[in-house]
């Protein structure tokens, strides 16, 4: 009878964690779906589009993009490892597409010229 109570236990924490995880899955789902119909709509810059004036400007691989909410206006921030092993943020005007920081070590070494 331990082992059946034990079982159902289980079961009953799976559950509960597949329903958490569905949810999760639809919360990211309907933001991706936002993001999308705001790039459609102009009022976001896709992301290719930064990161092709990134390569214009800088030497680098990408590391990581995130596009971040700052007082409800977005704003790509996307990191770069560079010719030497630095390590650089920038971050762009989501709106407009133009950058508007940049931090990190030696970032001179990245730029084009």
């Amino acid at each position: 009878m331990k082992r059946f109570n034990r079982c159902i236990k289980a079961l009953m924490l799976v559950a509960v964690g597949i329903m958490a995880c569905q949810s999760l899955v639809a919360a990211d789902d309907d933001e991706w779906r936002s993001l999308h119909r705001e790039v459609e709509e102009g009022r976001v810059v896709a992301l290719p589009q930064v990161l092709d004036w990134l390569e214009r400007h800088y030497i680098g691989q990408v590391l990581e993009v995130e596009l971040e909410r700052d007082d409800g206006l977005p704003r790509y921030e996307i990191d770069m490892i560079g010719p030497q092993g630095q390590v650089v943020e920038f971050e762009f005007d989501a709106t407009s597409g133009e950058m508007i920081g940049i931090e990190g070590v030696n970032i001179e070494g990245m730029a084009r010229q």
